[in-house]
């Protein structure tokens, strides 16, 4: 069975920095690119990141890039997210998610992921 656990949300004030961890289990985690997608309430879901299986490719969202970095460590089968920066327009609840394929174009749409985590909150807030 397939399962990912995404951790390491919280709060956090504007300029402050989380890392976010995925890890996964149930597949061969070295053989599929990942994801991060994020929520903020009322509103739908943002692509936020990607990396390849190998982990020596990786994509922003403009709206992250210079202040989020993707990383995974296949021999752990752990994927992160290093979030610095942070401002109010973070806030969302943070997915991880398993990538159909290989990423070739971005941003990711929703029917490009096949599993998804439960989420880990994200609140920047003074």
């Amino acid at each position: 069975e397939v399962q990912l656990v995404e951790s390491g949300g919280g709060m956090v004030q504007p300029g402050g920095s989380l890392r976010l961890s995925c890890a996964a289990s149930g597949f061969t985690f070295s053989s599929y690119a990942m994801s991060w997608v994020r929520q903020a309430p009322g509103k739908g879901p943002e692509w936020v990141s990607a990396i390849n299986d190998g982990g020596d490719s990786t994509y922003y969202a403009d709206s992250v890039k210079d202040r989020f970095t993707i990383s995974r460590d296949n021999a752990k089968n752990i994927m992160y997210l290093q979030m610095n920066g942070l401002t109010p327009e973070d806030t969302a609840l943070y997915y991880c998610a398993r990538v159909i394929g290989r990423v070739r174009t971005t941003p990711l749409k929703l029917y490009q992921y096949e599993y998804w985590g439960l989420g880990t909150q994200v609140t920047v807030s003074s």
